[in-house]
């Protein structure tokens, strides 16, 4: 594909490049905070890219035939703020000039859904990339899956910038190995090889040959160019572009703070101003009036205005194209606009099979029925695991896997990579059109903490499953069984973590998950539970409910998580005997606990008795409804390596246990 608008001049594209780095460098200098080095390092690769290449329409933001653009060098965020104020996006000088100030839209890292034209939150290092093969990947499902697309089969591109800092970080790695493994040919990188980091030169801890690294990964490698030679960025980008059969990286030989007398190649340039002396002085050198906040040359305003025309061309007939195919192939439109809105019709999960009280099945077991039936209302949804979808229960029956030669395959094999799972389904959020599962054992989830932490922060719905959920895991021994696990993740703002009792249970969660507009987090056994009956008549909140309401009023509250609701059903009967009458409610949520009016949280829980809460964790989450007097039964140590049953006997963990621990509490 040609650049889609006509080259400006190399003196307007000069000034193009001197106005985003007076931009850059005043409105750091301005918040006495900020990254001013990468902007004018990039000024000129985001000139060559937005200018003549880049797909976007200002006035239509979502336009889903857009190219995205990734900043996953998140930290120069005022090289994309200056972009998106020059090229048209709905971002105000106003909100330049309030760079990183309370509830500017300006922040100190780019956050999607706050800024428009951000398309990924973006900042912890490597994220961004991840984040970019999984837009690709998306790109290419979605494209499979729709041949009808306005897009046609060339589809949109995905351009990503990334620094020495992103690629030294091991979820980089992970994603450019998939994405070559995937052949995601519309995916291209632009490598800002400036060999500069916070603590000094890359030369510290960063020696390896970049390139040759990711031609090992399979990938289309142009360079090292030097970074500010325009014509020869122009013609690196070409190459990306004219390349149909890999992803692409550019690496470019980029100087920090290109243009700054005296902080040119310093560290100095990564994380602070460059002081009001060095701010004139560059004004100044570059044609700027070193004593008045810069004004964006009229040449500049009018190249965008032109370059608006163009990009509204596009999309103007990227929309008819659309609305040819609305009427001439009206059930795949109509498929295909409900998937990128992410909507389902009615109960996905009517068709689940409800099983019997008393049947005894693992929750990942319950859990994977339970997928075969969403796969089929949300034809959308694409689960993935990490090497572990005959453990994790989570493979579409049938299915057959994404991959290069089957971009609609809907089951993805991400192999070990953990991290760069989370990282890239997120991506696959961020594109539309797909619903992303991800799933592998409970106690990996510490390696997939920074990506849920930011499907968090950007409100997407991802479904997180996590199997193996406890000690029960056994013989693996305390490496693979968790105890902090569940604690952390509830921990995180926005997370709804749900450790289902039974597969009833289950069925409730995965429907929660997927009627849900934010990430959830799915957590499962590997061995088998009773199924119970929720105790008719009693309170509810949320997924919370009474599984066991004794015959006289209750002494006792046991109130429980997972496989330890059946221990407390059990230790219930126990304490019955003993005269000692037991409420026994499942709470597979907290977060809904904390989201009800506390008068139904009571009612629930009971105010006016003493509460046993009883779960297979640390616990600490529990907190706030562990009172003075209650008590909590749980795990504050490491497992062991012995059959599960044994480990969960030696730590407490059985009806026996749970009901010493009751009566303890009673005195």
């Amino acid at each position: 594909m040609p650049s889609v608008t006509a080259n400006p001049s190399q003196a307007l594209a000069q000034r193009i490049v001197d106005t985003v780095r007076v931009l850059s460098i005043e409105s750091v200098q301005r918040a006495n905070s900020g990254h001013p080095g990468l902007p004018m390092g990039c000024a000129d690769f985001a000139t060559e890219l937005w200018s003549r290449w880049l797909n976007v329409d200002p006035a239509w933001p979502e336009w889903p035939g857009r190219d995205r653009f990734v900043l996953s060098a998140g930290h120069g965020s005022m090289l994309l703020y200056s972009m998106l104020h020059l090229s048209g996006f709905e971002l105000s000088r106003a909100e330049i000039d309030r760079f990183r100030q309370w509830e500017s839209r300006t922040p100190g890292h780019p956050e999607h859904g706050w800024t428009p034209g951000v398309e990924t939150t973006t900042g912890p290092l490597g994220q961004g990339l991840a984040n970019a093969v999984g837009l690709a990947a998306a790109e290419r499902h979605v494209a499979a899956r729709f041949p009808g697309l306005p897009d046609g089969p060339a589809g949109h591109r995905t351009w990503v910038l990334a620094g020495d800092g992103d690629l030294m970080e091991g979820v980089a790695s992970e994603a450019a190995s998939l994405a070559g493994h995937w052949k995601l040919s519309r995916l291209g990188v632009f490598y800002d090889s400036n060999r500069i980091t916070i603590d000094g030169s890359t030369d510290l801890a960063f020696s390896e040959d970049v390139g040759a690294r990711f031609e090992a990964y399979g990938w289309h490698v142009v360079g090292p160019i030097d970074g500010h030679d325009r014509d020869a960025l122009h013609a690196a980008i070409a190459a990306c572009v004219e390349e149909t059969s890999r992803p692409s990286l550019i690496v470019g030989r980029t100087h920090i703070a290109h243009g700054s007398p005296n902080f040119e190649d310093s560290n100095k340039a990564h994380g602070a101003p460059l002081g009001e002396a060095e701010v004139r002085l560059i004004k100044e050198r570059l044609g700027f009036d070193p004593e008045k906040p810069v004004e964006v040359p009229a040449e500049v305003r009018e190249f965008f205005a032109e370059w608006r025309a163009t990009r509204r061309e596009a999309s103007d007939a990227w929309r008819r194209r659309e609305e040819s195919w609305k009427k001439t192939q009206p059930a795949e439109h109509a498929a295909w606009h409900r998937a990128l809105a992410g909507e389902i019709d009615g109960d996905p999960l009517a068709a689940a099979k409800v099983p019997a009280a008393g049947e005894k099945i693992a929750t990942r077991s319950a859990g994977g029925s339970v997928l075969q039936v969403a796969a089929a209302a949300v034809p959308e949804l694409l689960p993935g695991s990490a090497d572990l979808f005959e453990s994790n229960k989570t493979a579409i029956a049938g299915a057959k896997p994404f991959s290069d030669r089957d971009p609609a395959g809907r089951n993805v094999f991400y192999g070990v990579r953990e991290h760069a799972m989370g990282a890239i389904a997120n991506g696959l959020a961020l594109h539309g059109g797909v619903r992303p599962v991800t799933s592998t054992f409970l106690v990996f989830a510490d390696y997939m903490r920074p990506p849920i932490r930011l499907a968090a922060l950007m409100e997407l719905p991802v479904v997180f499953v996590f199997t193996h959920d406890s000690v029960w895991v056994g013989e693996d021994g305390p490496t693979h069984q968790p105890i902090e696990q569940l604690d952390s993740l509830r921990i995180i703002p926005g997370v709804h973590v749900v450790r289902p009792a039974d597969a009833r249970e289950t069925i409730a969660a995965w429907r929660h998950a997927l009627l849900r507009r934010h990430p959830t987090v799915l957590v499962l056994t590997r061995q088998n539970l009773p199924v119970l009956e929720r105790a008719a008549g009693t309170p509810e909140v949320g997924l919370a409910g009474v599984v066991h309401e004794p015959a006289g009023d209750p002494r006792l509250a046991i109130v429980a998580s997972g496989s330890e609701v059946a221990l407390g059903f059990e230790a219930a009967a126990v304490l019955a005997k003993e005269g000692i009458p037991a409420r026994v409610i499942s709470v597979p949520c907290l977060e809904q606990l904390r989201e009800a009016p506390a008068a139904d949280v009571d009612r629930l829980l009971l105010p006016d008795v003493p509460r046993l809460v009883v779960e297979a964790a640390t616990g600490y989450t529990w907190g706030e409804w562990v009172r003075p007097g209650d008590g909590f039964h749980g795990i504050r140590r490491f497992g062991a390596s012995a059959p599960g049953a044994v480990v969960a006997e030696k730590l407490g963990l059985s009806a026996e246990a749970v009901t010493a621990a009751a009566r303890k509490l009673l005195g």
